[in-house]
């Protein structure tokens, strides 16, 4: 019932600023005391009813599912509500969390909690980006971006958030261990990864599944990600390959990225990669 009415008032409060702001604070007010339950997956979560039910990003979640025998440690940059941070924990990995939105960042507290898993789990209430002080935020929920404009949120949906940089908060920590870098934060990769240069570069390379969106959710006026191949180069310089988390998980060349650009035409359809030290795909995913 309450849902209901929420969504009826939504397209008439959205038209008035303040009276929106008031609005989601008191949608996600009575959103964040669902308690945490069962999933197929075999841990206890909620705030998210993909998530709940085991039909969120299937594909890249077996790939998740695959790497993690092969690390030690998972940092989850854009942690959300914690559903990477729990199939982590469940496999009894030492997991980092960064996640700045409020809504989203309770949901994550609770769900570790409701596991029994706190002793394991470093939570951060900061965006990672390239700079250290505050930045706003736009949008909420699975899809609040650095990116002003992203997936076409109100300018006016914003926040503000402390924001540091990956290097500065982790320094040489974890620098002999094998860790899994999960990277989900809407349009900002490239900042975030300028402030990661060190962890980059680093001799024990990480695993890296970042989302990075070729065509998808841009600001208007934008059809190919103007960072897509800059981002790219970030790993590529640093001897790593890139592959598509789908199904066929295949190498991504930097050939197919220039003609994406040059044409605009996206011939990757998919906006999760991979990014794995070269010759190690086979190792770590087999024929998957």
């Amino acid at each position: 019932m309450k849902t209901h009415f929420l969504r009826t008032l939504k397209p008439v409060v959205e038209r008035f600023p303040k009276v929106a702001s008031s609005y989601r604070s008191v949608r996600d007010s009575w959103h964040v005391y669902m308690e945490p339950r069962d999933t197929p997956l075999g841990f206890k979560l909620a705030g998210n009813a993909a998530m709940e039910s085991g039909r969120f990003e299937q594909e890249e979640t077996h790939i998740v599912e695959s790497l993690l025998p092969h690390v030690d440690t998972v940092i989850n940059v854009g942690a959300n509500i914690g559903y990477y941070c729990c199939l982590a924990l469940q496999q009894g990995k030492y997991v980092v969390a960064f996640e700045p939105v409020a809504h989203n960042l309770g949901y994550l507290c609770r769900n570790v909690k409701a596991n029994h898993w706190e002793s394991r789990a470093e939570i951060y209430p900061v965006a990672l980006s390239d700079q250290v002080g505050v930045i706003e935020i736009y949008g909420g929920g699975t899809g609040a971006s650095l990116m002003k404009g992203w997936a076409g949120t109100s300018s006016e949906y914003r926040t503000l958030v402390p924001c540091s940089t990956l290097d500065k908060v982790l320094g040489a920590r974890f620098q002999d261990q094998k860790c899994l870098m999960i990277v989900d934060v809407e349009g900002a990769e490239q900042m975030m990864l300028a402030g990661a240069a060190a962890f980059v570069a680093r001799d024990v390379k990480p695993l890296w599944m970042v989302e990075i969106s070729v065509t998808e959710h841009l600001p208007v006026g934008l059809e190919i990600n103007p960072n897509l191949l800059s981002t790219f180069e970030i790993f590529w310089s640093q001897g790593y390959e890139a592959w598509t988390v789908d199904a066929e998980c295949r190498i991504v060349l930097r050939s197919e990225l220039e003609k994406i650009v040059e044409t605009g035409i996206d011939t990757i359809r998919t906006h999760n990669f991979l990014f794995l030290e070269q010759g190690r795909k086979q190792e770590l995913l087999g024929a998957a």
